[in-house]
Formats: C-alpha cells, sequence, structure tokens
C-alpha cells in the first residue's frame, strides 16, 4: 500500500467515525451536556477558534520544552551509563523511582514551588518523557555488532571514538522511535498540569469548559489537542525518514 492510499484509507476511516458518531448520538437523543455529536463539536470550535489556538500554541510550547528537556535527561543518563556501567544499578533504580511516582500528584506539588507559568508544565513533561527515551537509548547503544567494536579496539580506539562512531549511529532507530512514543505523551503532560492550575493553554480552556458543563467546548480543545499531537508525531515521524532513509520500505512500485 502506497502512503497516498494509506492517507486515503485514513480519511475513509475518520470520515466514517464521525458519521457513526453523529447517528448514534442523534438516534439515541443525546443530551449535548452529556456527549454532543461532531457537528455541535464543530459549531463550538468555529465559535471559538481563536481562543482555542492560543491556548494550542502555549500548550505545544509547553510540550516541546518538557519534550527537549526530557530527552536531553533520558540520553544523558544513557550516555553516562554507557560509560560507567557501575552506575547502572543505582540510576534506573532512581529512574523507575521517578517514573513509578504518580503525576497527578507531582503537578499541584510543582505548581506551588514553581508557579503557575510554564516551567511546571515543562517539568512534569520532562518527567513523563525521559524515561521512554532512555530504556530505548541504553538500548540503542548495547544493540552493536561486537565485532566492530572489538575490530576497533584492536586499532586502538579509545571508548569515546567507540561510542561516536559506533554505538551513536545504531542507537539513531532506538531514540527516534522513543521519540514518536513520548511525542504524544508530551501534549498529555502539558494538558496535565495545565489541569492542576495555569493562566492559559488547552488544559486551563478544558477546566473552564468542564466546570460550566460545556461539553461542546471541551470536546473542541480535545480535537484541537489531538491535531497537535498528531502534528508533532508526523514531525518526528519525518525526521525519522530523513535521518533513517537507508531503513524505509520503498513504495513506489507497490
Amino acid at each position: 500500500m502506497t502512503e497516498r492510499q494509506g492517507n486515503r484509507v485514513a480519511v475513509l476511516l475518520v470520515a466514517g467515525t464521525l458519521l457513526t458518531w453523529e447517528t448514534a448520538v442523534g438516534l439515541l437523543r443525546t443530551p449535548i451536556y452529556l456527549f454532543p455529536g461532531p457537528i455541535t463539536i464543530g459549531r463550538a470550535l468555529l465559535a471559538h477558534w481563536q481562543p482555542l489556538l492560543e491556548a494550542g500554541g502555549v500548550t505545544l510550547a509547553e510540550a516541546l520544552g518538557g519534550l527537549a528537556l526530557g530527552t536531553a535527561v533520558g540520553l544523558g543518563l544513557a550516555v553516562i551509563i554507557t560509560f560507567w556501567i557501575r552506575l547502572e544499578q543505582g540510576v534506573l533504580s532512581l529512574a523507575i523511582l521517578v517514573k513509578s511516582t504518580p503525576i497527578i500528584a507531582i503537578a499541584p506539588i510543582l505548581t506551588i514551588w514553581l508557579g503557575f507559568g510554564p516551567a511546571p508544565k515543562v517539568v512534569v513533561t520532562a518527567l513523563l518523557t525521559f524515561f521512554p527515551v532512555l530504556i530505548n537509548a541504553l538500548s540503542g547503544f548495547r544493540n552493536v555488532d561486537e565485532a566492530i567494536v572489538d575490530y576497533l579496539r584492536s586499532l586502538n580506539a579509545s571508548p569515546r571514538e567507540i561510542f561516536w562512531h559506533v554505538r551513536w549511529p545504531g542507537a539513531r532507530p532506538y531514540l527516534l522511535a522513543a521519540l514518536k512514543v513520548v511525542a504524544p505523551l508530551a501534549m498529555i503532560g502539558a494538558v496535565v498540569a495545565e489541569w492542576m492550575g495555569a493562566s492559559s493553554g488547552l488544559g486551563r480552556q478544558m477546566w473552564l469548559a468542564y466546570t460550566n458543563l460545556n461539553m461542546p467546548l471541551l470536546f473542541a480543545a480535545v480535537f484541537v489537542l489531538t491535531v497537535l499531537s498528531i502534528m508533532l508525531y508526523q514531525g518526528i515521524a519525518r525526521l525519522e525518514q530523513r535521518l533513517l532513509f537507508w531503513g524505509q520500505p520503498d513504495n513506489r512500485n507497490q
């Protein structure tokens, strides 16, 4: 299946889902304050497009900041463990401890410490994203051809040279795969942190809509969040195609 055919299938699937949704809501006569239909949500989206767009930009900026911070921390820890393997048990234990702590409990504390600005949202997003990056990067650094490593060692290559010429290129597919997983999580983390306390952002818009039982506006904010998450994922997928073009299947003759 070519990329164009895949896009057509995706469009048809989404259109069929929305049509089924609207039909079911109409037949069941579901109240708007419980479960609005796509048409009602679309009207709310058109009526509030400007504040939703501005809120989406705020949330996207926070998610990108947290994603960058989480990637840097996870990648840095993976490099440290690769060079100093004795630290692996301690570093991974601390990482698992942080990963196991519920974000819903950390977000209010960070809001108290760091205020209602973007700082706590960036930290929450980084806490959600660093662990998959750490594990995937560490797996990539270790999943190398030992014959190549032994050959470089026979040439008196230093551990740093082996890392840059063998381990780092081998880890890039693992790292990009992790980024595709954590990119949507970054958006979710930013929204969760905004829900706990913020002056702007999609999480703030959702909270206001929820408290006013404005379900069409709430679903419209969720729609904007979904679109931004897809855009972020597709951006990383495009980056993967550019950096790892030799590993991509050729669909031109299919």
